[in-house]
C-alpha cells in the first residue's frame, strides 16, 4: 500500500509541474507573439513613410485605443493626423491635430499640432472669388500659433501665411467693388472699397481701392467728400502711385 502510494504521488506530483511548464511556457510564448506598443508604433512609421496611409491610420488607432497610457500615445495620434494630412484629408487631419491639445495637453507635439491645424485650413481655402471660412479659419489658427509661440521660428512663417490669406479676403472684397461699379451699383461699390480700406489697408488691393472709391466720389458730384478723401489718400500714400490720378480727379472736382 505503501509503495502504490509513492507511487500516485510521484505521478501527481510529475503532471503538476508538467502543467506548470506547459502554463509557462505558453504564457512565455503568448507575450513573445503579442506586440507591445513600440513595435506597433515603428509598424506605424514604417508604413506612413511607404505611403500606405490606411495602414498606417490602423496601426496609429490600435495604440490610441489599446495603449492609451504609452508614451507613445500622443505620438500615434499626431501621426494619424499627419497620415491624413498627407493623404489630402485636410478636415480629419485637423480633427486629429486638435486632439493633440484636448488630450494630450502637455506633449511635446503640441507646438506643431497647433501649426498644422492652420495649415489644414490654409490647403483648404479656396481661390478668393469663393466662399472663405476657411481662409478665416486658416488666418485664426497662424494668429493663436503666433500668440501662443511668439518667439518660435515658425511665428514668422505663420505671419507670411497670414499675409497672403489677408490678400485673398482683400481681393473678394475689391472685386465685388469693381463687379458692382460695372453694373452702376455705386453706393454698393463705394461700400466694398470702404471695405478693403478699412480691413485690408496692409494688402496690395488698398491702394487701388482708395482710387475706385475717389473716382466714384467725382462721379457722383460729391465733390467736398472727394476733396477729404483725396486728403487722406495723400497721407496714407505720401508718394502713392495714384498721386496723379488724384490730381486729376481734384482738378475735375474743382471745376
Amino acid at each position: 500500500m505503501e509503495h502504490s502510494s509513492l507511487k500516485s504521488s510521484l505521478l501527481l506530483l510529475f503532471f503538476i509541474c508538467f502543467a506548470g511548464f506547459w502554463a509557462g511556457g505558453c504564457s512565455s510564448s503568448q507575450r513573445k507573439i503579442t506586440p507591445d506598443a513600440a513595435s506597433i508604433f515603428k509598424q506605424g512609421m514604417a508604413a506612413l513613410d511607404d505611403e500606405d496611409y490606411p495602414e498606417a491610420q490602423r496601426l496609429f488607432d490600435v495604440i490610441r485605443l489599446q495603449f492609451p497610457a504609452t508614451p507613445y500615445a500622443d505620438d500615434a495620434q499626431y501621426y494619424l493626423g499627419e497620415s491624413h494630412y498627407r493623404k489630402g484629408e485636410y478636415i480629419l487631419a485637423a480633427f486629429n491635430f486638435g486632439m493633440i491639445r484636448r488630450n494630450y495637453p502637455n506633449s511635446d507635439f503640441v507646438k506643431m499640432s497647433v501649426y498644422k491645424t492652420a495649415m489644414c485650413y490654409y490647403e483648404l481655402s479656396p481661390p478668393f472669388d469663393r466662399d472663405q471660412d476657411y481662409t478665416r479659419k486658416a488666418i485664426a489658427g497662424f494668429s493663436e500659433f503666433q500668440a501662443i509661440f511668439p518667439t518660435d521660428s515658425l511665428a514668422d512663417a505663420a505671419g507670411a501665411k497670414i499675409t497672403g490669406l489677408r490678400g485673398k479676403l482683400a481681393h473678394r472684397d475689391f472685386n465685388a467693388a469693381e463687379n458692382y461699379r460695372k453694373m452702376t451699383y455705386n453706393r454698393a461699390a463705394i461700400s466694398y472699397y470702404e471695405m478693403v480700406i478699412d480691413d485690408y489697408p496692409d494688402t496690395e488691393f488698398c491702394e487701388p481701392a482708395y482710387l475706385g472709391k475717389m473716382e466714384l466720389l467725382v462721379l457722383g458730384k460729391r465733390f467736398a467728400e472727394a476733396h477729404n478723401f483725396a486728403e487722406l489718400y495723400l497721407k496714407r500714400y505720401p508718394a502713392g502711385r495714384f498721386r496723379n490720378d488724384f490730381a486729376n480727379l481734384e482738378t475735375q472736382a474743382a471745376k
